[in-house]
Protein backbone atom coordinates (compact mmCIF):
# COMPACT_ATOMS: atom_id res chain seq x y z
CA UNK A 1 0.00 0.00 0.00
CA UNK A 2 1.18 3.48 -0.56
CA UNK A 3 1.59 6.38 1.78
CA UNK A 4 -1.67 7.99 3.03
CA UNK A 5 -2.45 11.05 5.09
CA UNK A 6 -3.45 10.33 8.43
CA UNK A 7 -5.59 12.99 9.58
CA UNK A 8 -7.18 11.80 12.62
CA UNK A 9 -10.52 9.81 13.36
CA UNK A 10 -13.72 10.37 11.66
CA UNK A 11 -17.35 8.57 12.57
CA UNK A 12 -18.11 6.31 9.14
CA UNK A 13 -21.43 7.62 7.83
CA UNK A 14 -22.94 4.08 6.92
CA UNK A 15 -21.71 1.64 10.34
CA UNK A 16 -21.27 4.42 12.94
CA UNK A 17 -17.81 3.13 13.67
CA UNK A 18 -14.74 5.64 14.29
CA UNK A 19 -12.25 4.95 11.07
CA UNK A 20 -9.41 6.64 10.18
CA UNK A 21 -9.78 9.70 8.51
CA UNK A 22 -8.00 10.40 5.22
CA UNK A 23 -8.41 12.36 2.42
CA UNK A 24 -9.59 8.70 0.46
CA UNK A 25 -11.77 8.18 3.10
CA UNK A 26 -13.05 11.80 3.16
CA UNK A 27 -14.27 11.05 -0.48
CA UNK A 28 -15.35 7.43 0.45
CA UNK A 29 -17.62 9.13 2.91
CA UNK A 30 -18.82 11.65 0.30
CA UNK A 31 -20.10 8.76 -2.10
CA UNK A 32 -22.15 7.55 1.34
CA UNK A 33 -23.87 10.53 2.13
CA UNK A 34 -24.92 10.52 -1.47
CA UNK A 35 -26.23 7.02 -1.98
CA UNK A 36 -28.10 7.84 1.02
CA UNK A 37 -29.47 11.48 0.77
CA UNK A 38 -29.68 11.68 -2.90
CA UNK A 39 -29.86 8.10 -4.51
CA UNK A 40 -32.55 6.87 -1.93
CA UNK A 41 -30.81 3.84 -0.36
CA UNK A 42 -31.35 2.94 3.00
CA UNK A 43 -28.11 2.69 5.21
CA UNK A 44 -29.10 -0.68 5.68
CA UNK A 45 -28.93 -1.39 1.93
CA UNK A 46 -24.92 -0.60 2.28
CA UNK A 47 -22.71 -3.12 2.77
CA UNK A 48 -18.94 -0.92 3.06
CA UNK A 49 -15.49 -2.48 3.63
CA UNK A 50 -17.14 -5.62 2.63
CA UNK A 51 -13.66 -8.29 2.76
CA UNK A 52 -14.31 -11.68 0.98
CA UNK A 53 -11.83 -13.97 0.64
CA UNK A 54 -11.60 -16.27 -2.85
CA UNK A 55 -9.38 -19.70 -2.87
CA UNK A 56 -6.64 -19.91 -5.65
CA UNK A 57 -4.91 -22.76 -6.27
CA UNK A 58 -4.86 -24.20 -2.73
CA UNK A 59 -4.16 -20.57 -1.40
CA UNK A 60 -7.11 -18.17 0.15
CA UNK A 61 -7.02 -14.52 -0.48
CA UNK A 62 -8.81 -11.36 0.90
CA UNK A 63 -10.28 -8.66 -1.12
CA UNK A 64 -12.14 -5.75 -0.22
CA UNK A 65 -14.75 -3.96 -1.97
CA UNK A 66 -15.78 -0.40 -0.73
CA UNK A 67 -19.57 -0.68 -1.37
CA UNK A 68 -22.21 -3.09 -1.91
CA UNK A 69 -25.54 -2.17 -2.30
CA UNK A 70 -28.16 -5.01 -2.02
CA UNK A 71 -32.12 -4.38 -2.42
CA UNK A 72 -34.83 -7.51 -1.13
CA UNK A 73 -31.45 -9.21 -0.22
CA UNK A 74 -30.15 -9.06 -3.77
CA UNK A 75 -26.90 -7.75 -4.30
CA UNK A 76 -27.44 -5.09 -7.28
CA UNK A 77 -23.77 -2.76 -7.49
CA UNK A 78 -20.27 -2.98 -6.30
CA UNK A 79 -18.85 0.13 -5.87
CA UNK A 80 -15.01 0.12 -5.97
CA UNK A 81 -13.00 3.31 -5.17
CA UNK A 82 -9.60 4.27 -5.96
CA UNK A 83 -7.85 7.41 -6.87
CA UNK A 84 -6.41 8.42 -10.02
CA UNK A 85 -7.47 6.97 -12.91
CA UNK A 86 -10.67 5.15 -13.67
CA UNK A 87 -9.50 2.92 -15.82
CA UNK A 88 -7.55 1.06 -14.00
CA UNK A 89 -10.21 0.12 -11.71
CA UNK A 90 -12.63 -1.09 -13.68
CA UNK A 91 -11.61 -5.01 -14.48
CA UNK A 92 -10.93 -5.77 -10.59
CA UNK A 93 -14.14 -4.19 -10.36
CA UNK A 94 -15.26 -6.37 -12.20
CA UNK A 95 -14.01 -9.43 -11.15
CA UNK A 96 -15.46 -8.59 -7.55
CA UNK A 97 -18.58 -8.31 -9.02
CA UNK A 98 -18.71 -11.29 -10.96
CA UNK A 99 -17.14 -13.57 -8.14
CA UNK A 100 -19.24 -12.00 -4.97
CA UNK A 101 -22.29 -13.76 -5.57
CA UNK A 102 -23.31 -16.97 -6.95
CA UNK A 103 -24.50 -14.53 -9.33
CA UNK A 104 -23.13 -11.80 -11.59
CA UNK A 105 -24.38 -8.76 -9.21
CA UNK A 106 -25.41 -6.71 -12.49
CA UNK A 107 -23.86 -3.19 -12.36
CA UNK A 108 -20.70 -2.42 -11.13
CA UNK A 109 -19.51 1.36 -10.42
CA UNK A 110 -15.73 2.65 -10.20
CA UNK A 111 -15.25 6.15 -8.87
CA UNK A 112 -12.53 8.49 -7.69
CA UNK A 113 -14.80 10.44 -5.76
CA UNK A 114 -15.03 13.63 -8.25
CA UNK A 115 -15.90 10.88 -11.54
CA UNK A 116 -17.64 7.32 -11.84
CA UNK A 117 -18.49 5.55 -14.54
CA UNK A 118 -21.16 2.52 -14.60
CA UNK A 119 -20.77 -0.84 -15.74
CA UNK A 120 -22.88 -3.50 -17.44
CA UNK A 121 -21.22 -6.76 -15.04
CA UNK A 122 -21.56 -8.93 -17.65
CA UNK A 123 -20.57 -7.58 -20.69
CA UNK A 124 -18.04 -5.10 -19.04
CA UNK A 125 -19.18 -2.26 -21.08
CA UNK A 126 -19.71 1.30 -20.17
CA UNK A 127 -23.54 1.99 -19.60
CA UNK A 128 -22.63 5.69 -18.04
CA UNK A 129 -19.87 8.22 -16.95
CA UNK A 130 -20.05 10.81 -13.75
CA UNK A 131 -21.13 10.19 -10.11
CA UNK A 132 -25.08 10.77 -11.33
CA UNK A 133 -24.55 7.93 -13.45
CA UNK A 134 -24.82 5.87 -10.05
CA UNK A 135 -28.52 4.68 -9.95
CA UNK A 136 -31.20 5.59 -7.53
CA UNK A 137 -32.35 2.76 -5.53
CA UNK A 138 -35.43 2.18 -7.98
CA UNK A 139 -33.62 2.02 -10.82
CA UNK A 140 -31.04 -0.65 -9.57
CA UNK A 141 -33.95 -2.82 -8.07
CA UNK A 142 -35.75 -2.48 -11.90
CA UNK A 143 -32.70 -3.02 -13.59
CA UNK A 144 -31.92 -6.40 -11.27
CA UNK A 145 -35.22 -7.10 -11.95
CA UNK A 146 -34.98 -7.30 -16.03
CA UNK A 147 -32.06 -8.72 -15.96
CA UNK A 148 -31.18 -12.35 -16.12
CA UNK A 149 -29.71 -14.02 -13.22
CA UNK A 150 -26.79 -15.09 -15.01
CA UNK A 151 -23.88 -17.35 -13.60
CA UNK A 152 -20.67 -17.51 -14.90
CA UNK A 153 -18.83 -21.43 -15.89
CA UNK A 154 -16.85 -22.19 -13.55
CA UNK A 155 -13.58 -21.71 -15.81
CA UNK A 156 -14.09 -18.29 -16.06
CA UNK A 157 -15.05 -18.00 -12.32
CA UNK A 158 -11.45 -19.29 -11.87
CA UNK A 159 -10.42 -16.52 -14.56
CA UNK A 160 -12.08 -14.12 -13.16
CA UNK A 161 -10.64 -15.22 -9.25
CA UNK A 162 -6.85 -15.04 -10.63
CA UNK A 163 -7.67 -11.77 -12.16
CA UNK A 164 -9.18 -10.39 -8.69
CA UNK A 165 -5.86 -11.65 -6.89
CA UNK A 166 -3.29 -10.58 -9.45
CA UNK A 167 -4.97 -7.07 -8.79
CA UNK A 168 -6.46 -6.72 -5.29
CA UNK A 169 -5.52 -9.10 -2.66
CA UNK A 170 -4.15 -9.44 1.02
CA UNK A 171 -2.73 -12.22 2.38
CA UNK A 172 -3.90 -12.90 5.79
CA UNK A 173 -0.90 -13.01 7.12
CA UNK A 174 0.13 -9.31 5.88
CA UNK A 175 0.10 -6.46 8.17
CA UNK A 176 -3.03 -5.05 8.07
CA UNK A 177 -5.00 -1.62 8.82
CA UNK A 178 -8.23 0.21 10.04
CA UNK A 179 -9.29 -0.96 6.38
CA UNK A 180 -8.75 -4.39 6.61
CA UNK A 181 -8.63 -5.42 10.16
CA UNK A 182 -12.09 -3.11 11.21
CA UNK A 183 -14.30 -5.08 13.34
CA UNK A 184 -17.01 -6.61 11.55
Amino acid sequence: MGRKRILGKITDFITGHEITDTDDERLRQGIARMLVNSKGYAKEDIDTRKRFSVDIEGRTVFSLVDFVISVEGKSLIVIKYGPGSLVTRERPALAIARVLEPYLIPLTVVTNGIDAELLDTATGSVLATGLDSIPDRQSALEKYHTARAKKLPEKQLDAERRILSAYDFMEHSLECDDDWCEPE
